[in-house]
C-alpha cells in the first residue's frame, strides 16, 4: 500500500474535507444522491482521522447543498455551453467530473495550501486550471477575465466563513470586473452562526474555522450596491424533485406529507443566486 498523503491545512481551509467525506460516504451506500468514486479514492489516500464526522447528519446535508450547486451549474453549462465556471473556494471538490459538458472553461480557485493537497490528485488541462489565489485578492482576475465570458462564479460554503465586509468587497470587485456574470453562494443565518458549538461537524473544528458571516435575509445584497441583485434563494426543501427522491424514505417522507416539521430548521440556512446580468 503506498504511502498516505499527510493533510496540512490551514484551519478554514480544513473543513473541505466535511463535504469530501459527505460525497464518498454518500458513494459508499449508493443512495442514488451522489456519485462520487474520485471522493471514495482520496478519502482513502488521505493521513486524516475522518472518524470524527462519521454519522454526523450534516455529513447528507454538505452532499445535498453539492447537488442543489451542481444543478445550477448544469442550467448555466446548458445556457451558455462555451462560458467559464470559476470555483472560488474548490477545495477538493469534484465538480468538473460530475457537470462538464465537453466545452467550457472551468477554473479551480483556493488558498495555496488546499491547491497544492489537491494537485495531488487533480490535473490542470486544456479546458481546467487550478489557481492558488484568495478571494480577498485581484491577482487572478486577468487569467479568469480572459476568456470573455459569460462566467457563473460558485461559492459553495466559503463566503460564509468572511466577515461581511470581506463579502461585500468581494461581491462588489467580482461583479465590477466581470460582465455578464452569476454568483452561486450560501447564507448561514445569525441563529446558525451562533449556535456552531452544537452542530455534528463544525463542533469538532477549531473556532478559528467557524462561520463568520451571518446573513438572516439574502436580499439584503440587493442593498449593498454591489452590482449584484438577487434572483434565487433556496432552502434544502426547495431542491428539485429529483434530488428529493434520492434522500432517506424519513427525509422524503417529512418533505412530501409535513415539510412543516423541516421548514423551521432549513430555514437558517440558504443557497442563493445573484447576478449583474439580464435575467
Amino acid at each position: 500500500m503506498s504511502e498516505r498523503i499527510a493533510v496540512e491545512l490551514g484551519p478554514t481551509q480544513e473543513t473541505l474535507l466535511i463535504p469530501l467525506l459527505g460525497r464518498a460516504e454518500a458513494t459508499t451506500k449508493h443512495s442514488g444522491l451522489i456519485d462520487d468514486p474520485k471522493a471514495v479514492e482520496i478519502v482513502e489516500q488521505l493521513d486524516y482521522d475522518f472518524s470524527k464526522w462519521q454519522g454526523a447528519r450534516s455529513l447528507l446535508g454538505a452532499s445535498l447543498r453539492t447537488r442543489m450547486f451542481d444543478r445550477w451549474v448544469e442550467t448555466f453549462l446548458a445556457e451558455s455551453p462555451t462560458g467559464t465556471v470559476v470555483e472560488l473556494g474548490c477545495g477538493l471538490n469534484t465538480r468538473f467530473e460530475r457537470t462538464d459538458n465537453g466545452r467550457a472553461r472551468w477554473f479551480e480557485l483556493d488558498l495555496p495550501d488546499a491547491i497544492e493537497l489537491r494537485r495531488h490528485f487533480f490535473t490542470d488541462a486544456d479546458r481546467r486550471t487550478m489557481v492558488a489565489g484568495s478571494l480577498l485578492d485581484d491577482d487572478w482576475f486577468e487569467i479568469v477575465a480572459a476568456t470573455d465570458g459569460p462566467w457563473l462564479f460558485v461559492a459553495e460554503a466559503v463566503l460564509i466563513y468572511l466577515d461581511g465586509d470581506d463579502v461585500r468587497s468581494t461581491m462588489t470587485r467580482l461583479a465590477d470586473r466581470f460582465t455578464p456574470m452569476t454568483l452561486a453562494f450560501d447564507t448561514a443565518d445569525q441563529h446558525m452562526v451562533d449556535s456552531q458549538g452544537s452542530h455534528d461537524a463544525m463542533r469538532h473544528m477549531s473556532q478559528d474555522s467557524w462561520f463568520t458571516w451571518a446573513c438572516d435575509d439574502p436580499r439584503e445584497i440587493d442593498h449593498w450596491g454591489t452590482g449584484l441583485r438577487l434572483i434565487e434563494s433556496k432552502t434544502f426543501l426547495d431542491a428539485d424533485a429529483t434530488i428529493i427522491e434520492q434522500l432517506p424514505l424519513p427525509i422524503r417522507l417529512a418533505t412530501r406529507y409535513a415539510p412543516f416539521l423541516l421548514r423551521r430548521g432549513a430555514a437558517h440556512y440558504k443557497l442563493n443566486l445573484a447576478t449583474n446580468g439580464a435575467h
